[in-house]
């Protein structure tokens, strides 16, 4: 009997002794991945979680006490479906690895442990400062961020951190009104045949013919069309009256089309963020800019390129895509101020601003731009 206790708490030593062997392997992998990409928040942070993660698996397999890996395994398992993006990149399945040994020595290791009945060990030294360890710095690194959360949000000047409610659910008095624009295009990424497409323009309260508008373009998401901004979220609006109406910006004008082209390009959606440059600037612009007031003296051009510091693209998610595509890369000439919100940088090598500098070469990104 005494023989078969020894044999099983030896393959319980065994099995604690790999689980740790693979969440610190994995952990190590994450370290230098996080080096070699040189982001110094990311690393510190994964650093502090690496930490935890190897001072509660020296704990598990120093005491024998399989449950410690517990913490690991749902850490690990709420790491990796917080910060993977499933249609983009697996970058954090190291997460994904360790919560998955984890989990196996929590179940298995406790299984083992209650059917066997055998004893746990004293824990060392080392165990106790292990674990003591752990806590410690999962306090801190709680106690951080929430002080480096406080610290931002004190001193932040140009940036809220919720919309105030008169914003954007009370109904402005000096509302604008949304017209809907229908213009002849073509599908430029496929066949070059003829489409018919629209887009909708806001007009700030008040709209004189005989005054001259800053004029936005802006571009939705992937699965949403020219409606979102305006019509699917009116919130939007409301929020451009308020500001408006509050002197927080000037009057504007607002066109909000869609890069979609009928059923084009569904399988490769990137073609059409490239090719939005030539309805941009043959289809869109030129009818927009006559039918409305802006600070264009001509829809050619000399009247965009004269205007261009009067005019903004910008757009959201696979809309800031089209941005770097078809405004900022294809139509600097055009405009002078850009937007980006939630946009990845796929940038082909071919891809420049100006003809100066490639997206694709290391580069500060901002929200927005003038240039």
């Amino acid at each position: 009997m005494q023989d078969t206790r020894e044999t099983s708490a030896r393959k319980h030593d065994i099995l604690n002794g790999a689980v740790m062997a693979v969440i610190l392997t994995v952990g190590m992998v994450d370290i230098i991945r996080y080096i070699i990409l040189g982001a110094a928040v990311p690393l510190i942070t994964v650093c502090v979680v690496e930490i935890i993660f190897a001072a509660l698996s020296y704990t598990a397999w120093k005491t024998g006490l399989s449950p410690v890996f517990l913490p690991v395994a749902a850490a690990g398992a709420v790491l990796f479906f917080t910060t993977t993006h499933f249609e983009t990149t697996m970058f954090n399945s190291g997460f994904a690895v360790q919560a998955a040994a984890a989990s196996v020595g929590t179940i298995f290791g406790t299984a083992g442990q209650i059917r066997r009945k055998y004893a746990l060990r004293k824990p060392s030294a080392a165990a106790i400062l292990a674990g003591a360890m752990t806590a410690v710095l999962a306090l801190g690194a709680w106690y951080g961020n929430t002080a480096a959360a406080r610290g931002i949000e004190n001193t932040a000047r140009r940036s809220v951190w919720a919309v105030p409610e008169q914003y954007d659910s009370r109904e402005c008095e000096q509302a604008g009104t949304v017209e809907e624009l229908t213009y002849q295009t073509k599908a430029y990424a496929t066949d070059g045949r003829d489409v018919e497409k629209k887009a909708l323009v806001y007009l700030p309260f008040g709209y004189d013919e005989t005054q001259s508008y800053n004029i936005l373009y802006l571009m939705h998401g992937t699965g949403d069309d020219e409606e979102y901004w305006l019509k699917t979220h009116p919130q939007n609006k409301i929020m451009i009256d308020q500001m408006i109406a509050r002197g927080d910006i000037d009057p504007l004008i607002i066109v909000t089309p869609t890069f979609y082209v009928e059923d084009d390009c569904m399988d490769d959606l990137d073609q059409l963020t490239y090719s939005f440059r030539e309805e941009l600037r043959n289809d869109l612009m030129p009818l927009a800019e006559s039918r409305y007031s802006t600070y264009a003296k001509s829809c050619d051009d000399q009247g965009f390129t004269e205007s261009r510091d009067h005019r903004a693209f910008a757009g959201l998610s696979r809309g800031a895509v089209t941005m770097y595509h078809s405004a900022l890369c294809g139509s600097l000439d055009y405009f002078s101020w850009f937007g980006a919100f939630s946009g990845s940088r796929l940038f082909s090598g071919n891809d420049t601003v100006g003809g100066v500098f490639r997206l694709s070469d290391p580069l500060p990104l901002c929200v927005q731009w003038k240039l």
